[in-house]
């Protein structure tokens, strides 16, 4: 059995700039596990880059995302 990295220890982050840099990465995550071969998504990649409502549509994931994680720290409030 593979054995497979773990790279989110926890949702919990100091700050809502650090929640955000790791939606970000949540969603990168998320197109890789989707996608596995690495040369096919830098193929798409300009297919994407230059469509606005992919941009878009990738914006939104984030967002969601972030949400999760402003949940997770009961929204930064101590």
């Amino acid at each position: 059995m593979e054995k497979k990295e773990i790279w989110l220890e926890s949702l919990i982050t100091e700050t809502p700039q650090e929640g955000r840099e790791l939606a970000i990465k949540m969603s990168r995550k998320t197109i890789a596990a989707i996608q596995t071969d690495p040369e096919v998504r830098k193929k798409l990649r300009p297919d994407y880059a230059n469509d606005t409502a992919q941009l878009i549509a990738s914006a939104n994931v984030v967002a969601i995302e972030f949400q999760t994680i402003a949940q997770a720290n009961n929204y930064w409030r101590k």
